[in-house]
């Protein structure tokens, strides 16, 4: 009698007891999705984006006005319309993709990451969330939808892969813990402006070559124009003569004698402003030599994504 007792008693514990559950597995996080900002003028943006560079165009799909443009069919910069026009700061969230949004939500809530209650779902078909990251930044994993839009045949895209994207950072530890100890990316390259000096750390994304970069050489009150410099994504080329030559055909005219310049990190890179003044890092998927500062630890990017 007492052993049978002793069994309903922990049959019973069994029952009103839930099992543990095991944190989350993460999701695959492949690469850059996309880069939302504010743009004061929409219509000299379509022109910088559509024409000159020549991503296909399309509506975001939002309450408020804006328009997204493709470099390929999982990746563009979005442009919104701000609160206020002439914003120092126009970022307005840095998205990556994962391939499984609703995973993605619930493996950061177990790691103790404050979530959105569900995903949402956009037009496309897209499902996504947005956090913030230790410092405020609005982070989006998504997960691309079955609708992808179809490319514009009649555009001349002069690159179609968005490498990497970048932003102000202050705290690094902070940052890293996030994107490296939480997400599973992992510092590619880091090196600065002079012996001593980290002032650029690019942390990859853990299932791809994009990245994301940390730019952490600016003052505490920085303006417009150096903001303009720090916050800027960049689309990947084969050659930046090949890029110069399709960005003549798409009737592209330099005004600022602008050249190219091989940065530290031993990569060939072209420099333009969109009509909002931010930096455009058009950049060599390859290396033309050994880098200052520290050797790369991952794969490099190439014209992987497409249509």
């Amino acid at each position: 009698m007492y052993r049978s007792f002793a069994f309903l008693c922990l049959l019973v514990i069994a029952i009103v007891l839930p099992a543990e559950q095991p944190n989350p597995t993460r999701p695959l996080i492949t690469g850059i999705s996309h880069m939302t900002l504010f743009a004061d003028d929409l219509e000299q943006s379509q022109h910088f984006y559509a024409s000159v560079v020549g991503w296909t165009q399309v509506p975001t799909g939002k309450p408020q006005s804006g328009v997204r443009f493709y470099a390929n069919h999982a990746q563009y910069i979005e442009l919104i319309s701000p609160p206020t026009k002439g914003l120092a700061d126009r970022l307005v969230s840095i998205g990556f993709s994962t391939s499984d949004a609703e995973s993605m939500r619930r493996f950061l809530a177990g790691n103790g990451v404050p979530v959105p209650p569900a995903v949402a779902v956009d037009h496309l078909g897209d499902k996504s969330f947005l956090v913030h990251d230790p410092e405020g930044h609005s982070i989006e994993f998504t997960q691309p939808g079955p609708d992808a839009p179809k490319e514009d045949k009649t555009a001349n895209p002069v690159s179609i892969h968005i490498n990497h994207a970048g932003f102000v950072v202050r705290d690094r530890a902070a940052l890293d813990h996030f994107f490296k100890d939480i997400l599973g990316f992992h510092l590619y390259w880091q090196g600065g402006s002079g012996p001593g000096h980290t002032d650029w750390v690019m942390m990859q994304v853990p299932e791809g070559t994009d990245w994301l970069e940390y730019m952490l050489y600016l003052p505490i009150n920085p303006s417009r124009r150096e903001l303009s410099g720090a916050i800027h994504f960049s689309p990947g080329v084969v050659t930046i003569a090949d890029l110069q030559k399709s960005l003549k055909q798409n009737g592209w005219v330099s005004t600022l004698n602008e050249q190219p310049l091989l940065g530290v990190d031993a990569k060939w890179q072209f420099d333009l402003a969109d009509p909002d003044g931010t930096r455009v890092e058009f950049m060599e998927f390859k290396p033309v030599k050994d880098p200052c500062c520290s050797p790369y630890t991952g794969p490099q990017p190439s014209t992987t994504q497409s249509w």
